[in-house]
């Protein structure tokens, strides 16, 4: 915000403007965040969330999140002598991110936590994270998601993993063994086959044993290049397998990795994606030769948790900029929050928003509890792929409508609300797009049979207080028990299986205001097919109130 910037000008004087928002505490504002960090096994880590979110609506940070996009990263191919680095330069805004999150622990605080409950304060955290600066989400989650998939090979990991629970930032491109910190990201996909990642052509050969190998090949899209070490696949003799990349050789000289280009994207501007090619470099085999799918897949399970906890942030921030708007503009001699069709509006936003953050928590704890619980992971398994797929259908059109609240100043650079919608269709597309998680969830059904119980033991849980919901799940159960066509009905079969997760999450938790409203319009039937189509009875100020950003 400038300094005394003058209101009183020749031509008019400036009136009926919102003041800036800036130097909130994200976490102090949001009660459905409060209250599930608290029911989901994480209350211990209420200071630290707290604390983050305090620095993150900081008006320094904030801008820190919007030079990073307005100036994005540049791939330096060559110093200016010639000789080939394949590095790329980054604005200081984006390090000042970067070195924030890595402090308060996104990416670690699952691993380093000393008491249950690691996977759902990261989700907290990344959440909050996700509001200020999405971009830098991308490493710090592959960083997080990493470790399960790098245990596979546990003598590599006695050596990686210490340097990816550090919470030092360290940016330099030296060897992993000089830095105080290191970042991991992911390289799969290939131009010929996208998520049909067996249809690779990456070859690796063996170089002497000992699990080292040299790949030749590409990758379509290699996520954050400037990471110390990837995950990547390739085909070996017994067929398409895992391993660790690292940007150095072990004898200290540069690994051939080599950047084709960065990808000019949509949005995740200040996140730096690109397609590569390997020629003789350098690869450690990860988990057992020709099972790369499986083991990879460890690192893929987690990145879709936070596939999933970025549309809850997306969709707050939307919510918070839309209702800071409307408390402070006026518009027919009235404030916008207090005209009835935009409560409607902003009502139905608020619960779309508390409906993702509270699946995604709930999600998380699963991810917890898996570690001693195997129905646990069978459950997080299936719920992720749910919940990834309907949030992010969901949150495009959520922020456009948060947008529309704006009108012409949420339509302009200058506010953060196009950031945000270029930002969200991004999970939606991110390990695995609309039909692949639709089809995952088919697969975990046929392969563990017992996730689907364990997924409806978990909606049952509400029935019984809400009429609608006890129909939705009843026609659930229909839904699931009817074999014929399953891939062509598979979106059909997924929506519902999150609308019920959301609206039992809900009845259990929610005050009824909330879940009533959810169950009335989400499950009911009397709800139009825009936002702020509720019905009359619903109340709105106590929906409203619960979801305002200052208070």
């Amino acid at each position: 915000m400038s300094h005394r910037p003058m209101s009183k000008l020749k031509t008019h004087e400036v009136t009926n403007q919102v003041p800036f928002l800036e130097d909130i505490n994200l976490f102090e504002t949001d009660i459905p965040l409060q209250e599930a960090l608290e029911r989901e096994g994480a209350g211990w880590a209420k200071d630290r969330v707290s604390s983050f979110g305090g620095v993150l609506g900081s008006a320094e940070v904030m801008e820190w999140g919007a030079d990073a996009n307005n100036y994005p990263p540049e791939l330096q191919t060559f110093d200016r002598y010639g000789h080939r680095i394949d590095e790329v330069k980054f604005h200081p805004a984006y390090h000042n991110m970067m070195r924030l999150g890595m402090e308060h622990e996104v990416h670690s605080i699952a691993w380093n936590a000393k008491q249950k409950g690691g996977h759902v304060a990261h989700t907290a955290l990344e959440y909050l994270l996700s509001q200020v600066e999405a971009s830098v989400c991308c490493p710090l989650t592959m960083t997080y998601a990493v470790v399960p998939a790098l245990r596979n090979q546990p003598d590599l990991a006695d050596i990686v993993e210490p340097f990816l629970r550090k919470t030092e930032y360290d940016a330099r491109c030296i060897p992993m063994a000089d830095k105080t910190a290191a970042t991991m990201g992911m390289a799969m996909t290939e131009k010929q086959g996208g998520s049909d990642v067996r249809a690779n052509s990456t070859k690796a050969h063996s170089i002497g044993g000992n699990g080292e190998f040299e790949l030749v090949g590409h990758k379509w899209f290699c996520s954050a290049p400037m990471s110390d070490a990837f995950l990547t696949l390739a085909y070996t003799e017994k067929g398409l397998s895992c391993f660790y990349v690292p940007r150095w050789r072990p004898d200290g000289t540069r690994n051939p990795f080599y950047i084709q280009r960065l990808k000019d994207k949509l949005g995740n501007k200040a996140n730096a994606s690109s397609e590569i090619e390997y020629n003789g470099t350098w690869a450690r085999l990860v988990g057992e030769e020709g099972r790369g799918v499986r083991t990879i897949i460890e690192m893929v399970h987690h990145t879709r948790l936070d596939c999933t906890l970025a549309t809850g942030g997306l969709m707050r921030r939307a919510l918070t900029e839309a209702m800071h708007h409307a408390n402070h503009r006026s518009a027919f001699k009235k404030k916008l929050i207090d005209q009835p069709l935009m409560k409607n509006v902003l009502a139905d936003l608020a619960i779309e928003t508390e409906a993702a953050t509270t699946l995604a928590m709930r999600i998380a704890r699963a991810y917890d509890d898996s570690a001693e619980d195997a129905s646990a992971g069978s459950f997080a398994r299936i719920a992720v792929a749910v919940g990834k797929y309907w949030t992010n259908k969901r949150v495009p059109v959520m922020v456009h409508e948060a947008m529309e609240c704006l009108g012409g100043a949420g339509y302009v650079e200058e506010s953060i609300m196009p950031r945000l919608y270029r930002e969200a269709p991004l999970n939606g597309i991110w390990e695995g797009s609309g039909n692949v998680i639709c089809l995952d969830v088919l697969r975990a059904m046929h392969r563990e049979p017992e996730s689907v119980g364990l997924f409806l033991a978990e909606v049952e849980k509400g029935r019984g207080s809400q009429t609608q919901l006890d129909a939705a799940i009843d026609n659930l159960k229909s839904e699931l028990s009817n074999t014929d066509q399953l891939e062509f009905r598979a979106r059909m079969i997924v929506e519902k299986m999150a609308l019920a997760l959301q609206g039992s999450l809900l009845v259990q938790h929610a005050p009824t205001y909330v879940s009533d409203t959810f169950c009335a319009t989400r499950l009911g039937g009397t709800w139009g097919r825009a936002f702020g189509t509720m019905p009359v009875n619903v109340d709105v100020d106590s929906i409203l109130q619960r979801a305002q950003p200052l208070r």
